[in-house]
């Protein structure tokens, strides 16, 4: 594979009137977002992520717990006279992708097959600058009394690193009266904001079915079910289970992503293996396409004298907003000088912040940072082997949660 991947774009750009106020923060957390793109850590392997993370807030003098849910961090920051009863919650995920990068940044990965192509590299620095700021005399205004609990969650990328703290007690532990967090959106222009009540982030399920015939001679197909045929007529009917089965007002996907089986062109395998996802935003979608893709399994498993072996996993659930605190993310973002837009519709990737707001009210947001001249093949998309998250968002993250934190608490 080869791929013309651009170089470091260079220094940062100058900031604008928005970023302004933490301004002086900035060189520190470029330098911070770039050695942690440099040493990316996979799910549950963020220990030398979660160990800086750590020793940033204890300098800042919040109380730090370590090792929850894994790998994951709590910083806890006491405003005010310290016995306000209001709390927010405030989240990054510091996981890598299992992916080679391909880039050509002086900070790119050296950890082999780790990359940073999602950004949380972004999301942990800004999370850092957020509790500086507000560690500083005079981070909120006066008059303010609460807590903040910044939490550094692994594990996101499919691994359910967010459910895992919460099974270890993050909220009975830290409470939160609501919980935020933001994602990084190259689609979106540097200074836009987006989010909306509701789903924002689509649910994530997995299937892994086995076909199973006999194993035989090509040249001689009668004497065995045929594994191959029966996968192939699978794959044909699982792509009609979104538009014959699921309500055209509702939004599901299915895809299969990976079918394989046999090693020679004159045996017919004796196991066919098919692997793919679905996406949905609705409950009862969710229970019809997992009972119709059953359903055709069976059928198939009958008109071809295979057994078909259906492995299904919901491995993340939608991602939805509460309207009140969907409001008060957007009302933060435009009182920093974003532009702050209703999303017009939910997108069909996954997030497993999810699981937090199953459990607490709250709101997720696409954060803009596309550039304004990302060169001639365009932004890197999200999970692109050439990706880098644009330090030009970082001051832009950090007010964000700062604001919202203020607005939480006042």
């Amino acid at each position: 594979m080869s791929l013309d991947c651009p170089a470091d774009p260079g220094p940062v750009q100058a900031l604008d009137a928005i970023a302004r106020p933490v301004a002086d923060l900035l060189p520190g957390l470029v330098a911070l977002r770039r050695d942690l793109h440099a040493h990316p850590e996979l799910a549950y392997q963020e220990r030398r992520t979660a160990g800086i993370v750590a020793q940033s807030l204890r300098l800042l003098g919040l109380e730090v717990h370590e090792g929850i849910g894994g790998t994951g961090v709590v910083g806890t920051l006491r405003l005010g006279s310290g016995t306000g009863t209001r709390s927010v919650g405030l989240r990054a995920d510091m996981d890598a992708l299992p992916m080679v990068e391909l880039g050509r940044a002086p900070h790119a990965s050296r950890n082999a097959g780790a990359h940073h192509g999602c950004g949380h590299d972004g999301h942990t620095s800004m999370l850092v600058g957020a509790a500086r700021q507000l560690a500083r005399a005079g981070g909120l205004p006066a008059g303010l009394d609460g807590t903040v609990h910044f939490i550094f969650q692994p594990a996101e990328e499919g691994q359910g690193g967010a459910r895992r703290m919460i099974e270890d007690g993050l909220f009975e532990r830290f409470p939160c009266d609501s919980v935020y967090a933001l994602h990084n959106w190259p689609d979106l222009p540097l200074g836009t904001a987006r989010t909306r009540p509701g789903p924002i982030m689509a649910a994530a399920d997995r299937f892994d079915l086995t076909v199973r015939g006999r194993g035989g001679h090509a040249a001689q197909p009668h004497h065995t079910p045929d594994a191959i045929l029966a996968a192939s007529q699978l794959v044909a009917q699982l792509h009609t289970i979104v538009s014959r089965r699921i309500d055209p007002g509702e939004s599901a996907v299915l895809s299969v992503t990976r079918i394989e089986g046999g090693q020679s062109h004159n045996v017919l395998p004796a196991e066919v293996r098919i692997t793919g996802t679905v996406r949905s935003f609705d409950a009862e979608a969710q229970d019809r396409i997992e009972a119709a893709l059953r359903a055709v399994c069976e059928g198939v498993a009958i008109a071809s004298g295979t057994a078909v072996e259906v492995n299904y996993v919901r491995y993340y659930p939608a991602t939805v907003n509460a309207p009140a605190q969907a409001a008060l993310a957007l009302e933060a973002a435009a009182a920093i000088g974003l532009r702050a837009e209703s999303a017009p519709r939910a997108a069909f990737t996954s997030e497993d912040f999810a699981f937090m707001l199953r459990e607490k009210p709250g709101a997720y947001l696409w954060l803009g940072q596309g550039r304004a001249d990302p060169g001639p093949e365009g932004e890197r998309p999200l999970h692109h082997p050439c990706y880098d998250f644009n330090d030009d968002a970082l001051p832009l993250g950090v007010r964000w949660f700062c604001e919202v934190a203020r607005r939480a608490l006042g």
